[in-house]
């Protein structure tokens, strides 16, 4: 099994990321709408959307939302949260592989979002990710990644930290190696302790706009962030 296997889909995953809440996937949604300004009931696919906050967040506005992601647990809260929302007529969950396109110039804009990219040790299956996008993005469609600014990263990434709460201490231990922002993540409780590993690529702005050239896309716009 992958990494992003074993820990998108444990239950631990959830709780160390519980601080990624409905209120900071609007916030992102009000960026692309201010950046990007969608049409009126445009199609967005959700490449890596996991439990669909931000394809909650998107159709809460009024767009078509298609999630794809590969945990068939998170796609069905996904579902789930839908159905519980009457947002389930205008978005659709479905368990893929984000190297697999998920049509062919059906959408009108792609979002990759919460460094959903770069998990796969080999540069070309990457590539194939996006070169997946790219196939379903109609003419004209407009692609939004969301990634670490690589050198921020390089020059600040900090060694480790610590968090104790809810009778859980977490210790998370960061480096780079071979060009990937390695994260290891250990969950101290009652019932023992796990541990789990993150592996991220560290592509460059310039990384992108070479990858994007390569499956016929243009990179427009990158608005950098301190993180």
């Amino acid at each position: 099994m992958s990494w992003y296997e074993e820990w998108f889909w444990s239950d631990a995953y959830t709780r160390v990321y519980d601080h990624r809440d409905e209120e900071e996937a609007e916030r992102l949604v009000d960026l692309i709408e201010r950046e990007i300004a969608p049409a009126l009931n445009a199609h967005i696919l959700d490449i890596g959307c996991g439990r669909g906050r931000h394809a909650h967040a998107l159709a809460r506005r009024g767009y078509r939302v298609t999630g794809i992601d590969l945990s068939e647990a998170a796609i069905e809260e996904a579902r789930a949260t839908a159905a519980d929302e009457g947002l389930d007529a205008t978005t659709t969950f479905r368990v893929s592989n984000m190297r697999t396109p998920a049509c062919e110039a059906c959408a009108d804009g792609v979002v990759n979002l919460f460094t959903s990219f770069g998990y796969f040790e080999e540069d070309a299956e990457n590539e194939r990710a996006l070169a997946a996008m790219a196939t379903a993005l109609r003419p004209g469609g407009w692609l939004l990644q969301d990634f670490l600014n690589a050198p921020v990263v390089a020059e600040s990434l900090g060694a480790s930290e610590h968090e104790t709460e809810g009778g859980r201490t977490i210790h998370q231990d960061r480096w780079i190696e071979d060009g990937r922002v390695i994260k290891e993540i250990t969950i101290e409780h009652a019932d023992g302790t796990e541990t789990f590993r993150e592996s991220v690529r560290l592509f460059t702005v310039h990384d992108f706009k070479e990858m994007y050239l390569s499956v016929g896309l243009l990179l427009l716009y990158a608005r950098k962030s301190d993180t």
